[in-house]
């Protein structure tokens, strides 16, 4: 009969892109509260054996792997799983913070500078203020920090 459960819940997880977990894997837990806004460091965490019989939350960060540098969306409390959705990528750009826009079309390529309306990692949708002009346009963040326009 358990033979008969853990396939599907396999089978399930693996469409899922996750791992299946099942009693004597670890799972990763806080071991102090981690506020929204913080940054996420390996000593926050500990791992912890699943009891016989007990299975996570499919969405449950299994692997400390990649997981620094992440940040808490929400309040992360000691002893409780973390969620995949309960982290966040750490903005690359800053609301309010001046950054250079720049539009690529072909060989043209037009730079300005603009202030950023709203915070985001490498690869939001952002919007940006033109510094010169006032427009607002919406633009990727690029990993060097730039935000691409168009194109």
């Amino acid at each position: 009969m358990r033979r008969r459960i853990l396939l599907p819940l396999a089978a399930l997880a693996a469409l899922a892109g996750a791992a299946p977990v099942f009693a004597g894997e670890a799972v990763l837990v806080p071991n102090r509260v981690i506020y929204p806004g913080e940054t996420l460091a390996a000593e926050a965490l500990k791992e912890v054996i699943l009891a016989e019989g007990k299975v996570p939350p499919a969405n449950v960060v299994i692997v400390l792997a990649g997981l620094e540098g992440k940040v808490a969306k929400r309040t992360l409390l000691p002893g409780r799983y973390v969620q995949a959705n309960a982290l966040r990528e750490a903005y690359l750009v800053e609301k309010g913070v001046p950054v250079e826009m720049v539009f690529v079309a072909g060989s043209l390529s037009i730079s300005a500078t603009a202030v950023t309306l709203e915070p985001g990692a490498v690869g939001d949708v952002v919007k940006v203020r033109n510094i010169d002009s006032g427009k607002v346009v919406s633009g990727i963040v690029m990993a060097d920090g730039t935000v691409r326009i168009g194109g």
